[in-house]
């Protein structure tokens, strides 16, 4: 295996890897039905925490010295824990200020962002099957979170329009920008799930009454901490500082399609045609911005 064909082979794993954590992100949703009644913040706080136990143990066990996955310069620090805490903050506040769906879309932008800004990057120019691709996917997804109705945005919600666009830019930003600190280990996720659990520590003592888990909740913020919100940004990272980040983009669609296909599932949905044609955008427009990665390689920009 050449040199060229190895560096593929190694962009192709990371993106599998990071494609990964859209798998866990498709979990969010139903587990955090299982939280209700947990305030956003407190939850939040609870799964970082999970999340940077896990990094610790890790450590432990390795016998690594826990300092030096701590180590990092304050631009690798600001960028990490602006984006993981960054996102979950505008998001909650955008859905206490805006109607669910509304906020939902504007945040779903992300992904489509993600491709967009992909195109700043040194090496990674982008393609029309990139951008056909992410559009399908918010197309689909503006299907699954409207279930096929119309939207209506109104002037009195423009904050919490403002915040959702905020969600989207912090996400999409730092997801591209970590191209930028590929050289700081995986590890240093760790470090950021520990701050981010504090700050939203401090922002559910401020503005949110405390609601301990009861019974079986206990797993779920559990399950929460180990997958969508624990080991789904370390994969993350992978991906983004490794692998495909046009085709991550386009393909992070799939996370609300599998979301509701998990609760109609488990009995919290219904299927209907909105979910079929939502598949069919989604999907298709994953597979067509993953065409580079399966052997097509035309040479036409847009």
């Amino acid at each position: 295996m050449g040199p060229g064909m190895t560096r593929t082979h190694h962009r192709g794993r990371a993106t599998l890897i990071g494609f990964s954590a859209v798998l866990m992100w498709a979990t969010l949703a139903l587990l955090t039905t299982r939280t209700a009644g947990v305030p956003p913040f407190q939850l939040v706080a609870m799964a970082f925490t999970v999340a940077f136990a896990l990094a610790l143990l890790k450590w432990l066990v390795a016998g690594e010295p826990i300092g030096q996955h701590l180590r990092w310069p304050w631009p690798a620090w600001l960028l990490g824990v602006g984006g993981l805490f960054g996102y979950h903050f505008f998001y909650f506040v955008a859905l206490s200020n805006a109607p669910p769906v509304e906020a939902s879309l504007i945040a779903y932008l992300w992904p489509l962002l993600i491709v967009l800004f992909s195109a700043l990057l040194p090496g990674e120019g982008l393609r029309w099957w990139h951008l056909a691709g992410a559009v399908a996917g918010f197309a689909g997804t503006v299907l699954l979170v409207t279930d096929g109705g119309r939207v209506a945005f109104r002037a009195d919600y423009a904050l919490g329009y403002a915040m959702a666009l905020a969600c989207a830019l912090t996400w999409s930003t730092y997801s591209v920008l970590s191209r930028r600190f590929a050289h700081v280990p995986t590890d240093a996720v760790g470090g950021f799930c520990g701050v981010t659990a504090v700050l939203a520590a401090l922002c559910h003592l401020a503005v949110e009454p405390t609601v301990w888990p009861q019974g079986g909740q206990w797993l779920a913020v559990l399950g929460l901490g180990l997958g969508p919100v624990g080991a789904a940004f370390f994969a993350w990272d992978v991906g983004v500082k490794h692998g495909d980040i046009r085709v991550l983009g386009a393909s992070a669609y799939a996370a609300p399609l599998l979301s509701t296909v998990l609760l109609i599932v488990f009995g919290q949905g219904q299927a209907t045609w909105v979910v079929a044609a939502a598949c069919a955008l989604i999907v298709g427009g994953a597979a067509l911005a993953a065409r580079g990665l399966m052997g097509a390689r035309p040479q036409s920009n847009i």
